[in-house]
């Protein structure tokens, strides 16, 4: 469950309040009498994965601490076309002005998370991971992280404490002062907490098998096609875990997965995110 009181989650909320002026909506405050109360029915227009029910009734529930929200269906379950998510009781202004702000939030988050069980199904008979990327909008990270896990899927790294990955950019840089991938890794693990995994980027077997005898935890191949990932797969020798990443989708997944790569990265899940089809749907006595 993603909590809406989590403060930073409340934040989010907030912001996307102030956003869309929720407490200045002269359609609503024109025509809508403040005595009306009704129910908001939350539907599914589509298949997919629930994820962040709780933080869309928490949208609600910031409007109008009075409104009475009820989720139907918990993070993670199956949606069907014409199923009902949760309610939303109480005066129909406020639920109109946190409709739009409350039903973003859910539709992005059961996109990622359909996403990326398709991506988990696809690739359900190999001994392999799909994970996500820290390509998400700013501000959304740990909401776009919470819907992958809801699908299924695993996460990358939150954020860059979270540990050393080493790509092209710093090898460039180290490059600069005459230090080479082996150098940058030897350098690494002299420097980083025992508790910290090291990951390094490579686009070559050759390196592939140089950072896995330099120590590297983890070794991430890098737009590599079918054939190279199933030769660094093989040079590396269970020395390291094995990430694939770079453009791979759900036509190619499968092959990817063929080669023995113990991790799948897909930076789709979160940055190209297809929000699945839900609606809200008023209803008075």
């Amino acid at each position: 469950m993603m909590r809406p009181t989590n403060p930073e989650i409340q934040s989010l909320i907030d912001r996307a309040l102030a956003e869309d002026l929720a407490f200045s909506d002269p359609t609503t405050g024109s025509i809508i009498d403040t005595a009306i109360t009704g129910l908001g029915v939350i539907r599914s227009k589509a298949t997919g994965v629930l994820a962040g029910v709780d933080v869309a009734l928490g949208v609600f529930q910031r409007v109008d601490p009075a409104l009475r929200t009820d989720a139907l269906v918990s993070d993670g379950s199956t949606l069907e076309p014409g199923m009902s998510i949760a309610h939303v009781e109480g005066c129909v202004t406020s639920i109109l002005q946190a409709e739009r702000t409350a039903l973003n939030f859910l539709q992005r988050t059961c996109g990622i998370a359909t996403a990326t069980q398709a991506y988990v199904e696809a690739v359900r008979d190999y001994d392999v991971r799909i994970i996500d990327t820290r390509k998400t909008p700013p501000g959304l990270r740990n909401l776009d992280k919470y819907a992958v896990r809801m699908g299924g899927g695993h996460n990358h790294r939150l954020n860059l404490a979270d540990g050393i990955l080493i790509k092209d950019n710093h090898l460039a840089a180290l490059a600069y002062s005459g230090l080479g991938l082996k150098q940058a890794i030897e350098l690494a693990l002299s420097q980083a907490s025992h508790m910290v995994k090291i990951e390094v980027e490579v686009t070559s077997v050759e390196d592939a098998q140089l950072a896995a005898e330099a120590g590297a935890h983890v070794i991430m191949l890098d737009n590599m096609d079918i054939e190279q990932m199933r030769k660094a797969v093989e040079v590396i020798d269970s020395r390291a875990a094995v990430e694939a990443s770079g453009g791979i989708n759900m036509e190619s997944v499968r092959a990817v997965a063929s080669t023995g790569v113990d991790l799948i990265s897909v930076g789709g899940l979160t940055h190209s995110v297809h929000a699945l089809d839900i609606g809200m749907y008023l209803e008075f006595p």
